[in-house]
């Protein structure tokens, strides 16, 4: 079975972290969820979830100040770590190697022991030391993944800018998931472009409800 590491940080951008949590919910996939003292503010304000249901989403807890949790461990093998919204702080942490949390501190194993790091790094504008800290963690090999939306599928809800993202964070370990929209080669108007899965790039049970915004009006 795999196991992936789930970070969520006080940055903007909850979802991200709580939707990739639902992909994987009953997907053969072992999570171990890490949130923030931040990130759970961060949750509360911008979503409709608790920090508990977010929490039953992820197949293990861990507190963000148990430094002698399993994550911890370099022997405990896993495929890798997402940060999902990763906040400024946390990625000057990471950088740096001056982490004071389990978020901090597993993404420290997971770049010693060479393993898959993907960072959805929120902020702008950036400052240089954003992008210093952006490009020294790159040279390292982690992914830097900022969840800026697409347009060439053509989406019509705020859920389907989220499920993009989130099918591309996934992308990073190998893990398919089927409200992913592939670019199929075809250009054209949106009215004369085939959509993948009739259009629809929602996973089952999700809502618009669970975003900040029920709908993005349409975008064409």
């Amino acid at each position: 079975m795999k196991r992936l590491i789930v970070g969520i940080t006080g940055a903007t951008g909850a979802i991200f972290g709580i939707r990739v949590l639902e992909a994987l919910k009953d997907s053969g996939v072992e999570t171990h969820l890490v949130l923030s003292k931040w990130g759970i503010q961060t949750i509360e304000h911008e979503t409709a979830y608790t920090a508990k249901q977010v929490r039953d989403l992820a197949c293990v807890n861990h507190v963000e100040g148990n430094m002698g949790a399993s994550i911890s461990s370099g022997s405990f093998l896993t495929e890798g770590m997402v940060i999902a919204p990763c906040s400024m702080r946390t990625l000057a942490a990471i950088a740096h190697g001056t982490g004071d949390h389990l978020v901090h501190r597993a993404a420290d194993v997971i770049l010693k022991e060479r393993r898959k790091l993907v960072l959805v790094t929120r902020e702008m504008p950036l400052s240089d030391l954003h992008l210093e800290n952006m490009l020294k963690l790159s040279r390292m090999g982690v992914t830097i993944m900022p969840p800026m939306p697409a347009f060439y599928n053509h989406p019509e809800t705020l859920d389907d800018m989220v499920n993009h993202i989130v099918a591309r964070i996934l992308d990073q370990f190998s893990i398919p998931v089927d409200f992913a929209q592939r670019w199929s080669g075809e250009m054209g108007k949106p009215s004369s472009v085939k959509m993948l899965n009739n259009g629809n790039a929602r996973p089952e049970g999700t809502s618009t409800s669970h975003c900040t915004a029920d709908v993005l009006a349409h975008i064409r």
